[in-house]
């Protein structure tokens, strides 16, 4: 049996991380080597134990090692394990698409399978772009996002993204787009008036800007884009990849403000944590847009080797099944009145913390400024693995996310560990600033 020093040798002579410098990660980090989990513990080579904090980044639902989603794997395990669905088609697929249409927002009656939140947001940025086109309104090349958004790392997201950390050094590859203020309707307004024949569609995260640390829209907010896009006759296409599956109370963010898209994109969750599967719903309306003659030319020209595939649907159909059997909306909503209620007396009052915000599970821990290199909010998540939770910052922004499945005893733990990791990191900084 390999040692843990030789995998993280082995780890940092070979791997490349996302979103990493790896520079610190092979001179400073001591990497985590994660070995196996159960519910929402997750266990390291060495056999210590960790709550995922995040959720294994925002993606899983019900816990780790669930059994009816291990069941519904191995079961499509003894069936096949993929078929295309170029041509082919399979009841897995099928099976799914049928769930998400009868849960998600009303209008959306098809679904286009993908392999991430990134492909599924880019799908529905060439649905929108396309649909127009075939309707003769080829004028319509331009999106309106939202600054500070994020919609994922392929170049179709990253150009209606606008967190330029991320996506600035990338912009000679980019197609234009026009940034709304965030949560600021009349700014929305104002690029519509003056955009609109060119617009092909608005592009929003519902409610919650993930990426951007946890930012909130104001209340109403949501609804007002949906009424500006009706009003100047452009799509909206609404990005539930990090906000769908239950992590805002309700399945969908868009519930909470009645609002339905023209477009939905979902990910993450979609598994309930297991695979890579996403999916891209569109209404019938604009679906039709797409049928015509072999030789017109109008089918949409997008597809991945492993679209619709039977495991991650398999997976998907019992996510969703188990939210029903479980009640896991219904419960949910004492966890997250706890988490608000602990987040106040534990974290909110912290002299190192700044602000704290939240929306049902989604939460962002905003610390005092520093300067970037003292990686303020790097330093609290190593405390806090020091302590027994796994989480991951977004900056200096400390982010929680746990499964909706994390008991009230786990809770209070990951926010007691956050708080104390908090105290430990900021102390320092704390005392040169007086």
């Amino acid at each position: 049996m390999r040692t843990t020093a030789e995998l993280i040798a082995s780890d940092r002579r070979h791997l490349w991380h996302p979103f990493t410098q790896q520079q610190g990660w092979c001179d400073d980090d001591t990497p985590l080597v994660i070995d196996h989990a159960q519910g929402t513990t997750l266990y390291d080579v060495d056999g210590n134990a960790y709550i995922d904090g995040v959720s294994s980044l925002w993606c899983n639902v019900h816990g780790h090692r669930h059994p009816a989603i291990d069941d519904a794997i191995r079961a499509q395990l003894d069936r096949v394990a993929h078929s295309t669905m170029l041509g082919l088609s399979h009841k897995p697929a099928i099976e799914l698409a049928e769930r998400l249409i009868a849960i998600a927002p009303a209008g959306l009656q098809r679904v286009f399978y993908s392999d991430s939140g990134s492909t599924a947001v880019e799908i529905a940025l060439k649905m929108a772009f396309q649909w127009w086109a075939q309707r003769g309104e080829t004028q319509r090349t331009g999106f309106i996002c939202l600054e500070n958004g994020y919609h994922g790392d392929t170049l179709g997201a990253v150009s209606v993204g606008g967190i330029d950390l991320f996506h600035s050094v990338y912009g000679p590859l980019l197609f234009e787009s026009w940034p709304a203020r965030a949560g600021d309707a009349e700014h929305l307004a104002q690029l519509l008036g003056e955009h609109s024949s060119e617009v092909a569609a608005v592009i929003v995260e519902p409610l919650v800007q993930g990426a951007a640390g946890m930012l909130m829209a104001p209340d109403g907010y949501l609804r007002r884009v949906r009424e500006l896009c009706d009003k100047h006759g452009v799509l909206l296409i609404c990005d539930e990849v990090a906000t769908g599956f239950g992590r805002t109370g309700r399945m969908f963010a868009c519930e909470h403000e009645d609002v339905a898209p023209d477009l939905l994109c979902v990910g993450k969750g979609l598994t309930g944590g297991y695979l890579p599967l996403a999916a891209t719903l569109a209404t019938e309306q604009i679906y039709e847009g797409f049928l015509g003659d072999f030789d017109e030319f109008k089918t949409l020209f997008h597809g991945h080797t492993y679209t619709g595939n039977p495991l991650a649907c398999a997976a998907a159909i019992a996510t969703l099944q188990t939210f029903e059997q479980e009640r896991t909306l219904e419960l949910v909503a004492g966890k997250i009145e706890l988490l608000e209620w602990l987040l106040d007396q534990r974290v909110a009052n912290l002299p190192g913390v700044a602000e704290v915000r939240q929306r049902g599970l989604m939460v962002g821990i905003e610390l005092l400024e520093r300067p970037p290199h003292e990686r303020l909010g790097h330093r609290v998540t190593l405390a806090a693995r020091r302590r027994g939770a796994a989480i991951r910052p977004l900056g200096d922004v400390v982010v929680l996310m746990p499964a909706l499945t994390i008991s009230e005893s786990d809770l209070r733990r990951l926010v007691a560990i956050t708080a104390s990791s908090i105290a430990e990191a900021t102390a320092d900084q704390l005392a040169h600033a007086v």
